[in-house]
């Protein structure tokens, strides 16, 4: 991958009932070059449309990929993936970093609401199935849209220089908790 490919990591960081949303634009050259962000509701269903409204805002051409940490960021705010895609026109890429057998069990412990569970469930279960990736001697666990298989695992061991986590969510995640120290 050339030096100056960007990615935009978005990871998120909450307090109480606010979700911060930080994104951070990477080149793979690990150079960071322009941030992004906005907030979800902790519990709520506007995580895929937060990711939506960062991307049109931050207006740059020049990225590539869309790297998300998670799938259900904000307390069980299911991102939809495909919905991203089709409305960014980036490749997007869920990364998260634990192995799990999925959060169907959780989804239906979290919420009381049966029509909030089947909803979460629904949205879930849309997405594309996890696929493990190895990565500088770590395991990474990814799902993507508009990348097969094996593209999606390059982009991923391109921009994670070291460690398990690609750089553009490490800066993002560290932007994220910056903002929810201030919230």
């Amino acid at each position: 991958m050339k030096p100056g490919a960007r990615a935009l990591g978005i990871a998120e960081s909450y307090r109480a009932e606010t979700s911060q949303f930080a994104g951070a634009v990477v080149r793979a050259s690990r150079v960071a070059d322009g941030f992004v962000f906005s907030t979800a509701t902790v519990g709520g269903s506007d995580a895929t449309e937060t990711v939506c409204e960062m991307v049109e805002r931050l207006a740059r051409e020049d990225v590539r990929y869309l790297l998300v940490a998670g799938i259900a960021p904000a307390w069980f705010n299911v991102l939809d993936l495909r919905r991203i895609h089709d409305r960014t026109g980036l490749a997007v890429l869920s990364v998260s970093f634990e192995s799990s057998p999925g959060l169907d069990g959780a989804i239906r412990e979290a919420f009381d609401d049966p029509d909030v569970v089947q909803d979460r469930l629904a949205t879930y279960r849309a997405q594309p199935e996890r696929r493990r990736v190895a990565v500088n001697g770590e395991t990474v666990y990814v799902r993507s849209v508009g990348l097969d298989e094996g593209a999606s695992a390059d982009v991923v061991r391109a921009f994670t220089p070291e460690g398990g986590r690609p750089e553009p969510l490490r800066v993002a995640r560290l932007a994220a908790r910056g903002l929810a120290e201030m919230a």
